[in-house]
């Protein structure tokens, strides 16, 4: 059975950081936006609350495993991350579009509060079907779903890479 796939416009994507910004009840020191599915609402959410130190983490699961079951348990690589002295004794909001699985940004969290920060996770999208994580969920999040989500800024990529392939 196909997973339920969902378009959104700029303007539900305004409607959801309208939802999403009201729930912040502290104050953060830095957001980090973790690429690619966060670049754009880490920018949009830094720039609605006035964070001006933005920091990048990139991460890959590797996919060297032929069996989903044993892409699941890789271990992260961290292709690009702070200093862990951009990050000790700070307030960071760590942001990601989609809360699919939750390995990536658990991962990113993680880091985070091993280099001495104290992270909190923001999704756009909260799918807990999908979740690896029990009843861990993002600390902020604008909408729950089971859709696969194809926001704005991805469909340029082509409709064969956004409509066709199946998310992993």
């Amino acid at each position: 059975m196909a997973q339920r796939r969902e378009m959104l416009t700029w303007e539900e994507v305004d409607s959801l950081i309208d939802h999403l910004v009201p729930q912040f009840r502290t104050e953060f020191d830095a957001i980090m936006i973790v690429t690619r599915g966060g670049i754009v609402l880490g920018g949009m959410l830094a720039e609605a609350l006035d964070i001006k130190d933005v920091l990048t983490a990139s991460v890959d699961f590797p996919s060297e495993a032929r069996q989903k079951a044993a892409k699941l348990l890789a271990w992260p690589q961290f292709i690009q991350f702070p200093d862990d002295a951009q990050l000790s004794e700070r307030r960071i909001l760590v942001v990601d579009d989609v809360w699919g699985s939750g390995r990536t940004i658990t991962a990113v969290k993680n880091r985070v509060a091993a280099a001495g920060g104290f992270p909190f996770t923001c999704a756009l999208h909260y799918n807990p079907y999908r979740s690896l994580f029990g009843s861990a969920e993002p600390d902020y999040y604008a909408a729950v779903t089971d859709a696969y989500i194809i926001y704005p800024w991805e469909v340029d990529r082509g409709s064969d890479k956004v409509l066709l392939d199946e998310p992993e």
